[in-house]
């Protein structure tokens, strides 16, 4: 009888399904007001403030959990991690970690965060069961870490040294397995969805650089202009398309990864610094420092759609979207709405407490996460 009644509803929402719209995931901005502000991509709104760290603590990096549960902003002035509840937009703890925390980035399944501290030449690892620093990895005497990215597979992390170099970290043992000279002081990373490439932001390079490694020989095999002091990059979901902020140009720049060229300039706000790009790979979000606001980007013109007003000095350095929660069925194919469904239902023995146990306002809601995710 429960397969039965699990097969109706898994029917009746497909019906449901077809004409949802997709759902968005909020945005993280940090911002010099020692506070964040909280996007709603559907709507491009502010919909809350969240007060970070202590006066002077200066949040920096931004790094949201694999489910969306948690993100991790690094406040410079104060050696802190603030973790916020996102589902109460607020901050549920304060983690100590190496002096001037820059990049933040979380493992795949959630279970480590790893944040590089400027002044301490280390990335701390902090296990998010514990909210507790289980290791500091040194990552070389006047290194001076900022960026940093984890590997899909989580086996590596990838941190970007103002020293010109990369620092390839192997996670099973804590330990740096390579050092990877690059362009003059880079600051960004970001690693394919994929996991073929590492793109690397070369902030102070003399011909204002991006490098690309290749992750199965951990050497660079491209150096790609780009416009004045690159500071931020994000790749898109299908492994196709790199974001660029460039913080003295006022643009971003488009890399075609199949290419390792730039196809596009974005003119956006002044001093572009963080970039990050929305699950479903339509748009990318651009905290412009100087004008104090976010541009929207639409991927499929590269124009900016949208202007959105926030604190301060905004940064937004990291991964500051919240993913889309992940669904049973595989995205594109016929039956994925009804596999997932039926699996939802089965599981939490119905589709109003799926949405409830999943964090969602409604079974609407639900239902057009897992449209965005079966679309592919």
């Amino acid at each position: 009888m429960k397969l039965r009644i699990s097969g109706l509803l898994a029917i009746a929402t497909f019906v449901l399904l077809g004409s949802a719209q997709s759902l968005a995931q909020n945005a993280y901005i940090t911002d010099g007001s020692n506070s964040v502000s909280v996007i709603d991509t559907a709507t491009n709104t502010v919909i809350a403030t969240i007060p970070v760290g202590s006066v002077g603590g200066e949040p920096f990096g931004v790094a949201v959990s694999p489910n969306g549960g948690k993100a991790y902003l690094t406040n410079t002035g104060s050696a802190t991690v603030s973790v916020i509840d996102t589902e109460k937009n607020a901050v549920s703890t304060t983690i100590t970690v190496g002096h001037d925390p820059f990049g933040v980035a979380v493992s795949p399944d959630g279970s480590r965060v790893y944040v590089a501290s400027e002044q301490s030449d280390t990335v701390s690892v902090i296990d998010t069961a514990t909210n507790t620093v289980s290791a500091m990895i040194p990552v070389g005497v006047g290194a001076s870490p900022f960026g940093v990215a984890v590997s899909p597979d989580g086996s590596k992390v990838y941190v970007a040294n103002a020293a010109s170099t990369v620092s390839v970290i192997a996670t099973a043992t804590n330990t740096v397995s390579a050092t990877i000279p690059v362009g003059f002081s880079p600051f960004g990373v970001a690693v394919t969805p994929d996991g073929s490439k590492v793109y690397v932001t070369n902030e102070s390079s003399t011909n204002h650089t991006v490098s690309v490694i290749d992750t199965a020989t951990d050497a660079v095999i491209a150096t790609i202009p780009v416009g004045f002091f690159p500071f931020g990059v994000a790749v898109t979901p299908d492994s196709g398309k790199v974001y660029v902020a460039n913080a003295q140009s006022n643009t971003v720049s488009v890399i075609a990864t199949a290419t390792d060229a730039v196809i596009a300039t974005i003119g956006v706000g002044a001093s572009p610094s963080g970039v990050a790009v929305s699950p479903n790979g339509g748009k990318v979000y651009v905290a412009n420092q100087s004008s104090n606001n976010v541009s929207v980007i639409d991927t499929a013109t590269n124009t900016v759609t949208a202007t959105i007003p926030v604190g301060n000095d905004p940064i937004a350095f990291g991964v500051f979207i919240q993913p889309t929660p992940k669904f049973a069925g595989t995205p594109g194919k016929a039956n994925c709405y009804g596999k997932s469904v039926s699996a939802l239902v089965r599981q939490y023995h119905g589709l109003h407490a799926a949405a409830t146990a999943l964090g969602f306002s409604s079974v609407k809601a639900l239902q057009n996460a897992i449209m965005a995710f079966c679309g592919g």
